[in-house]
């Protein structure tokens, strides 16, 4: 079993404001993210999850509060290859797109060599080590449009593990996958938490996920409502 190291910050959210229109959305929000956490984010729609992922990856740059990558300021952070993010299922990637697995895989290089440069020994290495990672290595020539839901999630985490992050973020990964699939999904990010090391956040509405998989729990309601184990969680909440 991996070691938490809490006294590396990997994500340092502290007094985080935002507002759409009228609305407070979110409401002096802070929250650690630590080295080799499994951490869950659960809520209500409407409850801030998926604007607290949106300002740490930097989308969201009109917030109030001070967020920290790596001991970097948000504003300054150079290494956006350290942050893999996993969207839900077919959002920001076109599904008719004719490319293949290891063409996508190929894609979560780029943050690392640049957009224009030709790929290397070692970035081919890595997309070919990633994709035997997911257990997708004798379908790598199939068109991504051509595969399983659950085999497109595999794609997608070995497109963000390509750029060989500290930490991946993920955005409702299995809705709409069925139950086998999902299970095989959350072993997978499990064996990549345990022997990698990889420190995970998981953004969630399904509340048996969350208290099953992960081992820290961040429930979020516009503000941080709880913060600590699973376990805790479970005996607390559940």
């Amino acid at each position: 079993m991996h070691q938490v190291d809490h006294t590396k910050n990997i994500i340092e959210l502290q007094n985080i404001s935002f507002t759409y229109g009228q609305e407070r959305v979110l409401n002096n929000l802070s929250l650690n993210i630590h080295l080799g956490d499994y951490l869950g984010i659960i809520g209500p729609n409407g409850g801030g999850k998926t604007t607290l992922l949106k300002i740490m990856l930097g989308l969201l740059p009109n917030f109030e509060g001070q967020v920290k990558l790596f001991g970097k300021d948000l504003k300054d952070f150079p290494d956006w290859y350290k942050i893999g993010y996993v969207p839900q299922k077919a959002t920001n990637f076109d599904l008719n797109f004719p490319a293949t697995i290891e063409e996508t895989v190929a894609m979560g290089r780029y943050g690392r060599r640049g957009l224009f440069k030709l790929p290397t020994n070692e970035d081919n290495r890595v997309v070919t080590s990633v994709i035997a990672e997911v257990d997708l290595t004798s379908e790598k020539d199939q068109l991504i449009g051509n595969l399983s839901g659950g085999q497109q999630q595999r794609v997608f985490i070995a497109r963000a593990l390509a750029s060989e992050p500290e930490v991946i973020i993920l955005d409702e990964p299995t809705v709409s996958v069925d139950p086998e699939t999902q299970d095989k999904f959350y072993k997978l990010l499990r064996d990549l938490n345990d022997h990698h090391n990889l420190t995970l956040v998981l953004v969630s509405h399904d509340l048996d996920i969350i208290t099953s998989q992960t081992t820290e729990v961040a429930c979020i309601n516009h503000s941080l409502i709880y913060h600590g184990s699973s376990e805790n969680f479970n005996r607390s909440y559940v």
